[in-house]
């Protein structure tokens, strides 16, 4: 019984969990590219989260064994959007059986949700591989998270959404 709650919990949490999505030009050797430049994203209204975007991905590159250079392989930008979704509302139906006794019987339920607390924030960043040269997009990925306040709490969120978009990077 402990083990089918577990399982059971496991998959309720990684339900609620987002995955990253990408695209990239499949005729580009990412293999051979070692090298990156960070480009400064375009004029923010959110400097915090743009600084922290910055610096996430610059660990995460690095610790994936890419290194800083004045001549990259590739250049690095990012977006995000920071906006408010409501939160989790809705009609849930639930159906039983069970037996007492020499007595049987199915109950059907329902229930409403009402949201407390407000609408949830979100933050959606986008995080772009440009070729050194032209500028040509060569991979893009992009991921989300919800949060309540900035701080510790956001700068660790953004670590782990950007780590997130960046496992897949490169290609494989």
């Amino acid at each position: 019984m402990k083990k089918s709650l577990l399982i059971l919990l496991s998959l309720l949490l990684t339900a609620c969990q987002s995955s990253p999505t990408t695209d990239y030009d499949p005729k580009v050797n990412f293999g051979a590219m070692k090298t990156f430049a960070l480009l400064s994203p375009p004029q923010t209204t959110d400097p915090l989260s743009s600084e922290r975007i910055r610096t996430s991905v610059e660990q995460s590159l690095l610790a994936k064994g890419f290194s800083e250079s004045a001549t990259p392989d590739f250049k690095v930008t990012w977006a995000f959007e920071t906006g408010s979704k409501p939160s989790g509302s809705g009609l849930s139906i639930g159906l039983g059986s069970g037996s007492w006794g020499r007595s049987g019987g199915v109950s059907l339920g329902t229930s409403v949700g009402i949201p407390l607390g407000g609408d949830k924030l979100y933050q959606l960043i986008q995080i772009d591989v440009l070729s050194s040269g032209a500028d040509k997009l060569l991979w893009r990925g992009s991921d989300g998270f919800e949060f309540s306040e900035g701080g510790d709490d956001k700068a660790d969120a953004t670590q782990a959404t950007v780590d997130k978009i960046l496992a897949l990077f490169p290609p494989k």
